[in-house]
């Protein structure tokens, strides 16, 4: 024992050592956190030039002391980072600390007993002591570590948006450190150096602790085994008049058998004839009184120190001795509580000692242990919320306790309830189950205790409130029907996180759905309302479809008479096939119903619009949202458009724009912006002819209301008709639509409006809805009159360098090149001034007149914002970057447009030579080498073949084999038209002869 003692002296000193550092590093992270805390200040002087006064005559001083600031801050962050690694290495080695000696003392071969580990020696601690005092240092360390880690990542953070004020509060949530009282260091240095191995453990210098040798009245030899040297408890007598332990006489008989040796008195040594043993009755009922004399005076002893005024030490030894009396006889636990020491123990919960907080909680679990009543008298009051408090205590070795205590208390079906009704109780269980920072031994009493508090239904609801869901899916599984009805029913009212969603389907989507199918019409109700919650997440919805959900769901729709569902359940069906419909599921190869009909066979569609058209508005939304999903995918989109075309539906869906409901109208247009590709001009023609519905889709879009999923849905419908239907654009015209889109391309673009999801789609769809006027400039003088007057080409050309956008872009440069083709019919053509009367007569005397400032292409007067010339608008070098785009679409539409330079009714030698000049012949010739699509092969031909027109590019590129493989790749492959076009450009470069000249014109 001498050498553990001794072994233990020195990790305490190392311990001790450990704190000196401790408090050093603490002087150090105050200084460099004062220092970040300057710099970070200083920082935000440092960025405004005004702070900079006569030095900001001094090129990029600016720079250079912001440099060399964040330079120093950065050093000054790693030291502290540096600091705090120091500082988790002192809470490690303290834990490493205790858990070896925790090992050495209890673990070991020669582990010393338990009332050695609790022998104290006048004022020394013992070794229960010690370990129990390692423990408490190391918490109080681990904390303020926590607390340390939390404010310097706290400081690293302000380094983005720095506040005087949290600076300041996180300073002096330093300076106020350390937290850990230095009387704690004084019990280390009594734990050090008072031990100096003098007295053996387990000596009887101290017999406090030793219950059974303290006894009140004097112990006479009798009562005293000669083996054992204890009193008796089951006195036996040998034929020789000997008296012992019945035990360890008995073990002594053994021991002789075994050995071979003589049946002998241990005593006298003597040879016994017999080893019969007769007990001695009258003797165990005089030590039986003596003990409960004895017991009953130390009881009162006890009693007497369990209050707060008591020292430690006395409360301590008090609540030891109950302890004792209790575990020695479970007949003891019914004087204890008769003694009214239960309510004196509840008291010790009050201490401010740790040390008897402790003892009390764990004396009170041993006092109700295997005992009903002793349980019962904890229930009373606020006893169970006070245990439940200590749930949340910063020391680990509270929480053991009181979970501990929890757990016993938990098998008791009456205090299962009690337990559940502490608010917080239950959730700070689930919390330490799923804790990484509690030791085992407490996460597996909370387990422990949480199983047996599920014998209650409110318990089970508050764990799945909590996260801990299984009990509750368990119930639904296996529980009697009114459990299970009313499980499902919290179920839905459970908010899940998408995982759960997910777990929860595939534990009890099955059994919900068979509910659903045949139970009463409370218990569908309860499995309709569980499957909505269940039904919301992609994952956990295709689970269910897998199980079968969609049949029932569609029979609770359809079915009407005397088994139908009431319109409020009918509501939640719709809802739940909404969500699932909605999944991305492959609905067509799923049969809901006889004939082998699925979600989009024509019958089963007709009557969902029945349904839209017979209901009110709240089915409606859902059952619109059906078809949403249904049209969302390309292959099921086909059978719902041939069957609102044969019911002939679509001017009632086209109603629905104006509804009063705002999600009936989103689901509506969202609904007709998926039919639209399909259905265009249906669409168009239903809201040209009908009277509000565009009007009411125009209002949306007009809404100053930030950018909504409606408003994103409108503009996108608008966007998908028909861009050459002539009657809407005019009617868009007198509505002023074209002028509200302007404005809010123009608020998106200013950034007025950002950090919305929609943002995205709401631009790409204004700027699509806008480009409907370029597509009918021949035909609509107001157009032409509303891109004038709003210089729609300038706006078009910006937003080429949307970068990001690629419709966006697309679309812009669609627009332009309309633009574009009516700049020929727009140019002003110059006039020429008349002739002289000289030059009339003799005309080879007068000079032709010469007029400067003409448009090179076009040879008129030309500009942007009247004629919509390309080269006016500098748009050349614009839509010539962006040939190298990856999109090809937004190549195609660039290309379109460049290809108007080269357009019949313009100067095609000065197009070609715009090209050039802005380098865009090579990345021509790249888009024609890319063969990407045959759209851009088509297009990138036509225009190779007009630049070629021009001898020296054709004598240049015609020593490029490349160009000429892919012409004649084109030439051997293309449609007519391209075929045609590459042969001529063939022609151009010389690898196919030219045979015009050769052969006279045959007509």
């Amino acid at each position: 024992m001498e050498a553990m003692v001794k072994k233990n002296q020195q990790k305490f000193r190392k311990v001790r050592d450990e704190m000196n550092r401790w408090d050093d590093l603490q002087s150090r992270l105050i200084s460099l956190f004062n220092n970040a805390s300057s710099i970070i200040q200083r920082l935000q002087l440092l960025q405004h030039s005004k702070n900079y006064a006569s030095l900001n005559s001094l090129v990029g001083i600016g720079d250079a002391l912001l440099t060399k600031q964040m330079e120093s801050l950065e050093l000054i962050l790693l030291s502290l980072k540096r600091t705090m690694e120091e500082f988790h290495g002192i809470v490690f080695s303290i834990e490493k600390i205790h858990r070896d000696t925790r090992q050495q003392i209890k673990g070991g071969s020669n582990h010393p007993s338990a009332k050695q580990l609790r022998q104290r020696v006048g004022i020394k601690p013992s070794l229960d002591d010690c370990l129990d005092g390692l423990m408490l240092l190391y918490d109080m360390h681990h904390s303020e570590y926590l607390l340390k880690a939390s404010v310097v990542l706290a400081l690293s953070a302000l380094t983005l948006k720095p506040s005087a004020s949290d600076l300041c509060a996180l300073q002096q949530l330093l300076v106020d450190q350390p937290n850990i009282p230095k009387e704690e260091g004084g019990n280390l240095d009594q734990m050090a150096d008072s031990w100096d191995g003098s007295s053996e453990i387990g000596s009887q210098s101290d017999e406090s602790f030793h219950f059974e040798r303290v006894h009140l009245e004097p112990i006479y030899d009798a009562f005293v085994c000669p083996l054992t040297k204890q009193v008796m408890c089951d006195p036996v007598t040998l034929e020789n008049g000997q008296t012992f332990e019945r035990e360890a006489i008995e073990k002594w008989f053994k021991e002789c058998r075994e050995s071979g040796r003589k049946m002998v008195c241990p005593l006298t040594l003597k040879e016994l004839k017999s080893t019969d043993l007769n007990p001695s009755i009258a003797l165990r009922n005089t030590i039986e009184e003596w003990t409960a004399r004895n017991e009953a005076v130390q009881l009162d002893l006890a009693r007497r120190s369990l209050n707060l005024g008591s020292s430690e030490t006395e409360i301590l030894h008090a609540l030891k001795y109950v302890e004792h009396i209790c575990q020695k006889s479970r007949s003891n636990k019914h004087i204890a509580r008769s003694a009214g020491l239960i309510p004196l123990i509840v008291d010790m919960l009050k201490s401010s000692s740790r040390r008897v907080r402790c003892k009390a909680l764990e004396s009170l679990r041993i006092v109700v242990e295997e005992d009903a009543e002793n349980k019962e008298m904890l229930a009373e009051g606020d006893i169970v919320r006070t245990i439940v408090k200590f749930l949340s205590h910063e020391l680990s070795k509270e929480r053991e306790e009181a979970v501990s205590l929890l757990y016993e208390l938990s098998k008791s079906e009456t205090l299962c309830e009690k337990i559940g009704s502490v608010n917080g109780a239950i959730l700070i269980l689930v919390g330490m189950t799923s804790s990484k920072s509690e030791n085992l031994l407490t996460v597996e009493k909370a387990d422990k205790t949480l199983e047996n508090l599920e014998k209650c239904v409110n318990n089970v609801r508050q764990m799945a409130e909590n996260g801990r869901l299984q009990p509750l899916l368990t119930q639904i599984l296996e529980g009697p029907p009114e459990t299970k009805l009313s499980m499902a029913a919290y179920l839905g009212e459970l908010v899940l996180n998408n995982d759960v969603k997910v777990v929860v389907a595939n534990t009890v989507g099955s059994s919900l759905i068979n509910i659903m199918r045949s139970g009463t019409i409370q218990s569908r109700e309860a499995a309709l309302k569980a499957l909505i919650q269940i039904s919301s997440y992609e994952a956990s919805a295709k689970v269910l479809i897998e199980a079968g959900i969609l049949p029932p769901l569609v029979k609770d729709l359809f079915t009407v008479g005397s088994n139908q569902l009431p319109m409020r359940l009918k509501e939640v069906s719709a809802t739940i096939l909404a969500n699932v419909v909605n999944s991305g599921y492959d609905f067509d190869s799923i049969l809901v119903g006889s004939d082998n009909q699925t979600l989009v066979s024509e019958d089963i569609v007709h009557n969902l619009l029945h349904l839209i058209s017979n209901t009110g508005p709240a089915i409606e939304c859902k059952l619109l949202q059906v078809l949403v999903g249904l049209t969302t995918s390309k292959t099921t989109v086909l059978n719902v458009v041939g069957a609102i075309k044969s019911s002939g539906a679509t001017i009632s869906l086209v109603q629905f724009i104006e509804a009063p409901q705002k999600d009936l109208r989103v689901a509506s247009i969202k609904l007709l912006q998926n039919l639209s590709p399909l259905m265009g001009q249906e669409l168009a023609d239903a809201l040209r002819g009908s009277v509000g519905q565009l009007s009411s889709l125009i209002k949306v879009i007009s809404e100053n209301i930030g950018i909504t999923e409606e408003q994103a849905a409108a503009v996108g419908l608008l966007a998908d008709l028909p861009e050459r239907d002539l009657g809407l654009t005019r009617q868009m015209l007198d509505e002023g639509a074209f002028q509200m889109i302007i404005s809010r391309v123009a608020r998106i673009r200013q950034g007025e409006t950002r950090g919305t999801r929609f943002v995205t789609p709401f631009l790409e769809g204004l700027v699509r809805v806008l480009a409907r006027v370029t597509f009918v400039l021949a035909d609509e003088p107001d157009c032409i009159a509303l891109c004038r007057e709003n210089n729609l080409a300038a706006l078009f050309i910006e937003m080429l360098q949307t970068n990001g956008l690629d419709n966006v872009q697309m679309v812009s440069a669609t627009a332009l090149e309309n633009l574009s083709l009516e700049s020929k019919n727009l140019t002003k053509l110059p006039e020429l001034p008349p002739t002289g009367f000289c030059g009339s007569i003799f005309p080879c005397f007068s000079k032709p007149p010469t007029i400067s400032g003409l448009c090179k292409l076009h040879r008129g007067t030309c500009s942007m914002r009247e004629s919509f010339c390309l080269l006016e608008g500098q748009a050349v070098e614009k839509l010539v970057a962006l040939l190298d785009h990856t999109n090809e679409k937004v190549v195609e539409a660039a290309l379109a447009a460049l290809s108007t330079l080269l357009d019949d009714g313009v100067d095609i030698e000065q197009g070609v030579t715009v090209l050039c000049e802005a380098e865009g012949i090579k990345p021509i010739l790249d888009v024609l080498l890319e063969k990407r699509t045959d759209n851009l092969r088509r297009r990138a031909v036509w225009v190779v073949e007009r630049i070629l027109r021009t001898d020296d590019i054709a004598y240049e590129v015609s020593g490029d084999p490349n160009v000429s493989t892919a012409l004649v790749d084109a030439f051997q492959h293309g449609d007519y038209r391209t075929r045609q076009i590459a042969e001529r450009a063939l022609k151009h470069v010389d690898k196919i002869p030219n045979f015009s000249g050769i052969f006279p014109n045959m007509g």
